[in-house]
This record gives C-alpha cells, structure tokens and sequence, in this order.
C-alpha cells in the first residue's frame, strides 16, 4: 500500500507510539495515508483505539518479524 508519509516508531513503548502518531498525521491532509511501524504490542489496541476516537481509519494492519505496520488514513 502507498502511503504520504511514513513513521518508524520501533523500539518504543506506550505511550510514545501513539504521541508520534499523532504528531506525524497532524502534518497531513485530509485523506492522505500514514504508515507507522511500531515493535510494542500494546499498539495493536492503542492505534486502532486512538484512530477511531480521531475519526481516522486503519485501511491496513499486518505483522512481520515483531514489527506491526499500520495504514492509517486521515479523517
């Protein structure tokens, strides 16, 4: 999946994750894509979590070798 921007969040741990999230798709526009790469496990519920309470939507999630990609289309 092609995204606008992209965000490696590996190596770090709740709740950075999700600061960094939010910091990178405040630079986006409506519509476009972010994908962040995350290794902590506590994101396969905090992302999901904070992208539905911000009207977002996770177009994608997949996980490799203890790395959890996300595609995350802003609202």
């Amino acid at each position: 999946m092609k995204s606008n921007l992209q965000l490696d969040a590996k190596g770090l741990s709740c709740p950075m994750p999700i600061v960094k999230t939010k910091k990178a798709i405040d630079t986006l526009i409506s519509g476009e894509i972010l994908e962040v790469q995350v290794t902590d496990k506590g994101a396969l519920a905090d992302i999901p979590a904070w992208a539905k309470a911000g009207g977002h939507t996770i177009l994608d999630k997949s996980e490799d070798a203890g790395v959890i990609t996300f595609f995350i289309q802003k609202a």
